[in-house]
């Protein structure tokens, strides 16, 4: 095996790793929501207070998961 094609494998492996973030959000947004959905079916009264939480979650949870597709494409396209 040549050290070029041993590169292009690692950019693959290394963009296959990165891709895993954002699977890893998409498992982080579906607890937030249903966490919140638990804990506003125990307590009602403290939803409105936990709400501005549950979308500050969800856009940290969201960005995260655009930062690692975003590295994965760096990776594939401009190494």
């Amino acid at each position: 095996m040549e050290p070029h094609e041993l590169a292009i494998a690692a950019k693959y492996v290394g963009a296959g790793l990165a891709a895993i973030g954002t699977g890893a959000a998409g498992i982080g947004v579906g607890t937030l929501f249903g966490q919140f959905l638990n804990g506003a079916l125990r307590n009602p009264s403290a939803v409105e207070g936990q709400f501005g939480r549950l979308i500050f979650g969800f856009a940290v949870t969201e960005a995260l998961g655009i930062f690692a597709l975003l590295i994965a494409f760096l990776l594939l396209f401009a190494v």
